[in-house]
């Protein structure tokens, strides 16, 4: 008698517990999987729903002939433990009864009598459906954002494609065209050649098929620039290709007057395309000295520091300055913002690409009217056992 009894207050103590865990926990007992006890926890999954006392098919008739019922009966017959991970069940929807789709994660356990036979089922569940749906969106965000990358790369190749077949397919035309305005000139009587509006106008379609081999070529280096995005990489010494460009631009520095001082010192080692990062160090140099203020003499600053990760190379103008609203173009082709200055408004957005296919990024701040500063971050290695290279610093 006293043995029953501790077992009634053992069975008890285990159903308190039951009743005040977290988690969602019934007992079904019976062949008919009754529910004995329902938690607080299980009674929330189904609100207004009359569970405790009743059949699980009479409480709920829409798992008839489901995974879930299956399961439930599979573990009554045959005592062995089943576990589910994000099942879904579709189950009548509160107010209108429609069934909508809702996901569970559970275990459903043999309950044994004394004499081992099984009695029961329980069942720990927990409701899943936010994060189920929420992972569902997300494969849904990235499957369509792989759709659209593989567009935009169908979309690039095809433009790389055009480009390159425009800018070789358009030689030969502009070539022919070239030559018969030189033999043209050359044929015409000397009288007719020196008019007042033949010349001149000779003159300007000769210039005008110049501008346009030019664009050609641009078009070719920018079809070459696309498909580079991983040039040849090799430790480069920042200062010098900062020096060798010095010396390229002197006299353009000498014929406008230009200060250019230049504070690069003992750096890690770049790894970078030597030649795209001179093509960047002389385009960005060039061009702080032929957009320069009429106003005032050229000054422009070099200089260099390491950061975390990169090295970021600065110049610094006090030119004709970008207004605000001509920043977010700046780096796209064929954009200019000024035509006083010979140029095709292609430079910058090579600049661009080539920091950006080598790891690095390029940044502008600008105020019209006072100068333009450029920021490049261009990635550096810093190998055991190697000393920096010796600073740069011309007079």
């Amino acid at each position: 008698m006293l043995a029953r009894q501790e077992r009634e207050a053992q069975r008890e103590q285990l159903y308190a517990l039951f009743r005040q865990a977290p988690a969602a926990i019934c007992i079904l007992g019976g062949d008919d999987l009754v529910f004995e006890l329902v938690n607080p926890g299980y009674q929330d999954l189904f609100p207004n729903r009359e569970l405790l006392g009743r059949p699980i098919l009479d409480a709920l008739p829409e798992i008839a002939g489901h995974a879930v019922y299956q399961g439930f009966r599979d573990v009554y017959d045959t005592g062995v433990t089943r576990e589910e991970k994000a099942l879904l069940i579709p189950l009548a929807r509160l107010g209108d009864g429609e069934l909508e789709d809702r996901y569970f994660n559970y275990i459903q356990q043999a309950r044994r009598d004394v004499h081992g036979r099984i009695d029961g089922v329980l069942v720990f569940a927990f409701e899943v459906t936010e994060q189920v749906q929420a992972r569902q969106h997300a494969q849904a965000m990235a499957a369509e954002l792989r759709d659209t990358n593989q567009q935009l790369v169908r979309t690039n190749v095809d433009l790389d494609n055009f480009i390159y077949t425009a800018s070789h397919d358009l030689k030969a035309p502009i070539s022919n065209i070239e030559g018969l305005l030189y033999l043209l000139q050359e044929e015409l009587p000397p009288k007719v050649a020196q008019d007042a509006e033949v010349g001149p106008t000779l003159t300007r379609m000769l210039d005008a098929v110049e501008r346009f081999k030019r664009t050609i070529e641009h078009l070719t280096d920018v079809s070459k620039l696309q498909k580079e995005h991983a040039a040849d990489a090799v430790e480069v010494n920042l200062a010098a290709v900062v020096e060798d460009v010095r010396q390229d631009l002197a006299p353009l520095l000498q014929a406008t007057g230009a200060k250019l001082v230049v504070d690069v010192p003992a750096l890690p080692a770049i790894q970078f395309s030597e030649k795209n990062l001179r093509s960047i160090v002389y385009n960005l140099l060039s061009n702080a000295v032929k957009y320069h203020s009429p106003a005032r003499p050229p000054h422009v600053d070099v200089r260099a520091h390491v950061r975390p990760g990169h090295t970021v190379l600065e110049v610094h103008d006090n030119g004709l300055g970008i207004a605000p609203d001509q920043l977010p173009r700046l780096f796209g082709m064929f954009q200019r913002f000024h035509d006083h200055v010979e140029g095709s408004g292609i430079g910058l957005y090579m600049v661009k690409r080539m920091v950006e296919n080598a790891g690095g990024r390029i940044e502008v701040h600008s105020q019209l009217g006072a100068g333009t500063t450029f920021f490049v971050f261009l990635p550096h290695i810093t190998p055991a056992g190697t000393a920096p290279f010796p600073a740069y610093r011309p007079s």
